[in-house]
């Protein structure tokens, strides 16, 4: 049976586009009449022609953590003056550079123009706002602190895009020079190696095992062989990929990565930032621990934490405290499980949460410093050491020559 696609506008009022499947265009019509909808304009599908291009790349677009820090501070801003929700959010999309953050928040502010409150609006769009978002947005509308709580959380998303931007500074040196080094490896070893080849035919001079070795990984990337060991690691790619995707897999990945030299401490710490920080946003702005502890989970990104945050949030069903939990599962840092006994104790766990996100953060930034430090000369001994033993095995045989020749 043929496909018709429909303009149609729903019981809210909200046009969009539906596809549907009948054998006429009256059918077509009637069927979308009994689903609720009013018909703006029906047609019969031209297949490819019908490729919606600009929602496709839309969809392809992220929102970024930055995206959403400047719009939650410029939309508590809107809120505190005073201007009315829906206003607030057409002011922001207007001005809003992201399409896909803009969309959103077009759709948003025509739902909660129909009476739905913000944030189930905001729950329809998980790809701009996660489960942390939409939580906090909602303690503030039942508290109707909902200015205060858009301020917290553009602070807890600044923090959090600071920190991002941190490890990214770390990793970024040595990836840089990874891809030169490999970029000169590939250059000597395919343009360099084989005028030298023909110049030691020429001699016929015995080769030492160095230099033969540069010759045959100069004769694989010039042959088929390249694309056997290119397939290679793409098939190895594909399936520690598919591997992390287990359970069991990402568990023990995200264990050994906690256990790396140099990186692991900084993972860790930051997985200690992320967690705090976060943790005392939610409870802070009123929302339930056992509701909060299940979102830190889901964005903790590291599935040993996830696994250990579970365990707290069991000990707390059962009346026990979150600091025994932790300790047991040995992956926070005995300082930050004190900080937070302490914070259970007194009753200020929000305000201990804070200060433990914020000295850790610190920690960051001090450990990427020194990571920085020592990645350094090791990249260009590395970079060195590559670009010598090309030379070196083209040298070899010459020195051989000479020394015949005196």
């Amino acid at each position: 049976m043929p496909t018709f696609v429909a303009r149609v506008r729903d019981a809210q009022g909200k046009s969009k586009k539906e596809k549907i499947v009948a054998e006429n265009l009256v059918e077509a019509r009637t069927t979308l009449r009994q689903q609720g909808f009013v018909v703006q304009d029906l047609k019969k599908s031209q297949g490819f022609a019908d490729f919606d291009l600009k929602k496709f790349q839309t969809s392809l677009v992220k929102v970024s953590v930055k995206d959403k820090a400047v719009f939650s501070r410029q939309f508590a801003a809107l809120v505190n003056a005073g201007v009315a929700i829906v206003r607030s959010l057409g002011v922001l999309s207007e001005q809003c550079t992201n399409p896909k953050l803009k969309q959103s928040l077009l759709d948003i502010s025509s739902e909660v123009q129909n009476g739905v409150n913000l944030s189930e609006a905001m729950r329809k769009h998980p790809d701009c706002f996660d489960g942390l978002y939409v939580s906090m947005i909602q303690a503030g509308e039942v508290g109707g602190v909902l200015d205060e709580v858009l301020n917290r959380l553009a602070k807890l998303l600044e923090d959090v895009a600071r920190l991002q931007n941190q490890i990214k500074s770390a990793l970024a040196y040595p990836v840089a020079v990874s891809i030169i080094a490999i970029a000169i490896f590939v250059g000597m070893t395919v343009f360099l190696i084989p005028i030298f080849a023909k110049i030691f035919e020429e001699l016929g001079t015995e080769l030492p095992p160095l230099t033969q070795f540069m010759m045959f990984c100069s004769e694989v990337l010039r042959s088929w062989r390249i694309f056997v060991f290119v397939g290679f690691l793409m098939a190895v790619a594909f399936a520690y990929k598919q591997y992390y995707k287990t359970r069991v897999g990402k568990e023990t990945i995200d264990r050994l990565s906690l256990k790396m030299p140099l990186f692991g401490d900084l993972i860790q710490k930051s997985s200690v930032a992320r967690f705090s920080r976060t943790f005392g946003a939610l409870t802070r702005s009123g929302v339930p621990i056992l509701t909060s502890l299940e979102i830190v989970r889901d964005t903790s990104g590291n599935q040993v934490v996830s696994n250990a945050i579970d365990a707290a949030r069991a000990e707390i069903q059962q009346g026990g405290m979150i600091s025994i939990a932790l300790q047991k599962e040995q992956v926070f840092p005995p300082m930050a499980i004190q900080m937070i006994s302490i914070g259970e104790e007194t009753g200020e766990l929000d305000g201990m949460l804070m200060k433990i996100a914020d000295f850790y953060e610190d920690e960051v930034e001090q450990a990427v410093k020194a990571l920085t430090s020592v990645l350094e000369p090791i990249m260009i001994v590395v970079l060195g050491g590559m670009v010598g033993t090309i030379l070196m095995s083209m040298y070899l045989p010459l020195f051989k020559v000479f020394e015949k020749l005196g």
